[in-house]
């Protein structure tokens, strides 16, 4: 997954990143996500990592913290590289972001241009930079995807998927599909392909009513 010679070794990634904290919104090793950025510190941000090493970190607000800041974050997100830049005459930033490798926070350093900054911990992640791995269940995991997408009406790009081998697959539908925030953080934590891939497969069945939520969700 990691042949690209632009990504850096697993042994050279940062100390510490930028976050940018978004409901709902992940990015997955080896997967793409398009982004829109607006807000003047989330453009120094931008301006910031590609003046370093382009990465930044993905990580979603913690809805359950009690805080009154409202600035709680999951303490484990995935860094980013920005593989693709471009700038709007009305002065925002698209970009595309790469999915490298999760990491969990350690603490958040100060900063002076707006956005957070976090140290990052690494270790619990080396076999992000694994490649292959297996999925026994593609074939219903398909299945269970086609019928949550009819399900929620979501148009699937079925001819992109079928290329792709099992662990880009769970990690590009982990990162595009439009999963509750708690249900994308449990996957984000699980560590292994074939505990991503189950998760995966289990949510998708619970939610292939649209109508359905709540408790009961396998964490």
């Amino acid at each position: 997954m990691h042949a690209n010679p632009f990504t850096l070794p697993f042994d050279r990634l940062p100390v510490s990143l930028p976050i940018f904290p978004l409901p709902g919104t992940i990015v997955m090793p080896g997967a793409p996500l398009p982004l829109n950025i607006f807000e003047p510190r989330y453009l120094n941000m931008i301006v910031d990592a590609l003046a370093e090493d382009r990465m930044i970190g993905m990580v979603q607000p913690d809805p359950a913290a009690k805080d009154p800041r409202g600035e709680a974050i999951y303490r484990t997100g995935t860094a980013g590289r920005i593989t693709a830049f471009n700038e709007t005459r009305d002065g925002r930033f698209l970009i595309r972001l790469t999915g490298i490798c999760r990491f969990d926070i350690q603490e958040e350093v100060p900063t002076v241009r707006g956005y957070r900054r976090v140290v990052a911990d690494w270790s619990r992640f080396a076999v992000d930079y694994e490649t292959g791995g297996r999925v026994p269940e593609r074939r219903d995991l398909l299945d269970r995807l086609k019928a949550y997408a009819a399900a929620h009406r979501l148009q699937i790009e079925w001819d992109a998927l079928r290329p792709l081998d099992d662990l880009a697959l769970v990690n590009v539908l982990t990162t595009m599909l439009p999963l509750d925030v708690e249900d994308k953080q449990a996957i984000v934590e699980s560590v292994t392909l074939e505990d991503r891939a189950r998760l995966l497969g289990a949510l998708l069945e619970i939610a292939q009513s649209p109508f359905e939520a709540g408790p009961g969700r396998p964490h």
